[in-house]
């Protein structure tokens, strides 16, 4: 008889949470009526954290995807109206992508989806059994602890995950 594969239960456990969060999300998304796909909520959220609009291979590159993935994305919150394709004041070959008023709004909703699902979520846990959560996935996430950066971000008891540094 094989024992049980620990480390492979464990990658088990973890895909099943990431489609469970994603469902949540989605249904939090679509209860809201906003008309965005989980994908589309974090491109706009990546943009959001950009000082200046960035150009569609910049987007590729943080969210780690293909730039024609980025250009569907694009095509459909421009059609919506919560982005707008703008050239670059100093080339005017390069086209950069920015919010609008529309997609700051979407972006508050948003949020609000997001706490509500990871209030879903993270409910049955309580506040010490969130923080060692949050350390645990601070160290899963980006290779080490957040005494290594000493910023102590992370969902820490406060029932909220910060955003990956890769979508900052």
């Amino acid at each position: 008889m094989d024992t049980p594969d620990a480390d492979g239960l464990l990658a088990d456990q973890l895909l099943r949470l990431t489609r469970r969060v994603h469902r949540i999300q989605k249904r939090h998304l679509q209860t809201r009526g906003l008309g965005i796909t989980p994908a589309q909520s974090r491109l706009l959220r990546t943009l959001a954290h950009y000082d200046s609009p960035p150009r569609m291979a910049d987007l590729a590159e943080r969210l780690e995807v293909v730039p024609r993935a980025v250009t569907t994305l694009v095509d459909g919150l421009e059609a919506s109206g919560k982005v707008r394709r703008v050239p670059d004041p100093t080339n005017r070959r390069v086209i950069r992508i920015e919010l609008t008023h529309d997609g700051r709004q979407a972006l508050r909703e948003l949020r609000g989806a997001r706490r509500a699902a990871a209030e879903d979520i993270l409910a049955p846990l309580t506040d010490k059994q969130r923080t060692v959560l949050g350390g645990l996935l601070d160290t899963l996430v980006d290779g080490m602890g957040t005494e290594a950066d000493g910023t102590g971000a992370g969902v820490h008891g406060t029932g909220a995950a910060r955003e990956p540094k890769r979508d900052c």
